[in-house]
């Protein structure tokens, strides 16, 4: 099958730096923690190391090594760095459709992992804010089976309806994986998006940032019947801008606006999926975590390839959920990308988790 990946492009920099040498502040009410920086003070790393990354090239990888055949459609400068990205998708069997941005840089991050290895990350995005519609012509989305769109950033978010609108008049299944600044930043655009939109792939965090505009189409509110026994986020919901929506219902207002399938991640407390006759939760897998960098393209890639396979809902999130558990053992982005064999290893390995239907 082929699939036409578009988003960015990117060079990472990963820093290891042992628990001891930088501190950590974490707080209790806003749930949140902070590696803490001393000025002008050289820090030793345990290792430092550079890596090809970026949405486009991380989905793009996970698909080649399950056996499809990806194009990576995104945007860099004219230099060193992108060259580093083009031997990077030759060498995994990946079509190159980038777009040169004379005068801009290629995307660059710096991820600094320490203590719970949840990096910090410093981005420049350089060149893959850049991409405008007149690059993206109809013939663009031609012969592919499937067409996934990653996290956009200014000028090349608002390409997002008109991306979507070709690939789906191409007649490809339309998947997409949006960044929490288009939810915010370009609501409007992205509910129009919406109608023609297969799947929608999103995390927590990025579905409480969507929901209030959500909230005058469908009903505020908890769910009808959430379990007692079920977990954190499906008895609390969603909670954001004075709004409250049950995380169900939320699922449902989404799939009312268009997309068949809405996939909601929520870090190791699991994941859920709302398909046309149910919603369900699978729980994260166990793994011994060097790096959380990948893990979210990881999952989503994994989890529309399945499902654009035909497997079912079952099947697609442990999939995903493996996948995710196997690249978070690694520092970087795409080592720990599974192939089939390995991949169904893995799932054997943790038969024991299965899927919970979570809106009956």
């Amino acid at each position: 099958m082929r699939s036409l990946h578009i988003g960015s492009a990117m060079i990472d920099t990963v820093t290891l730096v042992a628990s001891e040498d930088i501190e950590r502040a974490s707080f209790t009410n806003d749930g949140r923690s902070y590696l803490m920086l001393e000025s002008g003070r050289k820090i030793p790393a345990k290792s430092i190391d550079w890596h090809v990354g970026g949405g486009a090239c991380n989905t793009a990888v996970s698909l080649a090594r399950r056996g499809w055949s990806p194009s990576v459609l995104a945007k860099t400068g004219d230099d060193a760095a992108a060259d580093e990205v083009r031997r990077h998708l030759s060498a995994e069997g990946i079509e190159d459709r980038l777009i040169v941005a004379p005068g801009k840089a290629t995307g660059k991050a710096v991820m600094v992992s320490s203590h719970d290895r949840n990096a910090s990350i410093f981005v420049h995005r350089g060149a893959n804010e850049t991409i405008t519609e007149a690059e993206l012509p109809p013939s663009s989305f031609e012969g592919f089976d499937l067409v996934y769109v990653g996290p956009l950033s200014n000028q090349s978010a608002d390409c997002f309806e008109h991306i979507v609108a070709s690939a789906k008049a191409a007649g490809a299944v339309v998947a997409a994986n949006p960044g929490i600044r288009q939810l915010t930043a370009r609501t409007a655009g992205f509910l129009r998006a919406l109608e023609q939109l297969d799947l929608l792939s999103i995390n927590r965090v990025e579905a409480e940032a969507l929901m209030p505009a959500l909230a005058p189409r469908a009903k505020e509110g908890p769910d009808a019947h959430p379990p007692a026994d079920g977990p954190e986020l499906l008895k609390r919901g969603l909670i954001a801008g004075g709004f409250q929506m049950g995380l169900v219902r939320f699922i449902r207002a989404v799939q009312k606006e268009g997309p068949r399938w809405v996939s909601i991640t929520d870090g190791t407390e699991g994941s859920y999926l709302g398909t046309e006759e149910a919603v369900f939760w699978f729980p994260s897998l166990p793994a011994k975590v060097a790096g959380t960098a990948g893990a979210g393209d990881a999952f989503c890639s994994t989890l529309t390839a399945a499902l654009v396979e035909g497997k079912t809902a079952e099947e697609a999130m442990h999939e995903a959920a493996a996948n995710a558990a196997s690249v978070v053992e690694q520092i970087n982005t795409t080592s720990g990308l599974l192939r089939p064999d390995a991949l169904a290893v893995r799932v054997a390995e943790t038969r024991e988790e299965s899927v919970r239907r979570v809106d009956e």
